[in-house]
């Protein structure tokens, strides 16, 4: 098999992917967008976490061209993508008691505000006490994962709990065990991951969402321009300032 058949072969899972969420999460994606424009409408603010990859997709949507201004990473020092070295310490840092606590409690999320926890498997301490804390400060959590990993997997965290059980609402990425979509004869191990292309796909799905929700109430949402287009700058730097008090990743 030629490496231009295998290249072919994981556009194709990615697309299989992507329209499996699109057509069986379509209810959840709407209901987020609508939960993210209750949250602009009502003065809140809006926060998004991942950890290792899982922080890709959470990237994605900060500080965004086309996207949302009130979206504020919620950051955890040594998970923030590969930022420490050794990079197996991000992983062995998911696994660690207490460490959500200590970021919520020191952060500026607030009761009411909404929170979007990204990971995969949905099954390390990490993000299962950082849904858990928020709830408990009466935040609303949204959860992106993958609900295979909670049926055919078990917990790390002592609760023997997933994020999905956590959460006001969750939105399932569709994505085996493993996040390896691909194999082949002379490979041994599975490959071709697509979890950050789901991922950053419901995300931005979910941000969509919300702009039309806000339209349909009559609410301009504030969104972003692209710097490198005529006007850009100017167009951001007036919704900066009209909603500096909800954006945190400028300070």
């Amino acid at each position: 098999m030629s490496e231009n058949e295998l290249a072919g072969q994981f556009f194709d899972a990615a697309i299989g992917l992507l329209r499996r969420v699109r057509d069986e999460e379509a209810g959840h994606i709407a209901t987020a967008g609508a939960m993210f424009a209750d949250a602009v409408a009502d003065g809140r603010r809006l926060f998004v976490f991942g950890a290792g990859h899982s922080s890709l997709p959470a990237q994605d949507v900060v500080y965004r061209a086309g996207g949302l201004a009130l979206i504020n990473l919620l950051a955890v020092p040594g998970v923030v993508g590969l930022d420490v070295m050794p990079a197996t310490l991000g992983s062995a840092l998911e696994r660690v008691d207490g460490l959500a606590g200590a970021v919520l409690d020191t952060s500026p999320v607030r009761r009411g505000d909404v929170l979007v926890v990204i990971s995969l498997s949905g099954r390390n301490s990490l993000p299962v006490e950082m849904a858990m804390n928020a709830r408990a400060l009466g935040v609303k959590v949204i959860g992106v994962t993958s609900l295979a990993y909670a049926e055919h997997t078990k917990s790390r965290h002592v609760s023997g709990t997933f994020l999905k059980d956590h959460c006001d609402l969750v939105v399932d990425t569709k994505i085996g065990i493993g996040d390896a979509e691909l194999t082949a004869d002379g490979i041994a191990a599975p490959f071709g991951p697509a979890s950050t292309v789901v991922a950053s796909s419901v995300i931005q799905a979910i941000v969509a969402s919300a702009a039309g929700e806000l339209a349909s109430r009559g609410i301009d949402p504030p969104l972003l321009r692209s710097g490198n287009v005529d006007g850009g700058h100017e167009w951001n730097g007036r919704v900066l300032s009209e909603y500096g008090d909800r954006i945190f990743f400028r300070h």
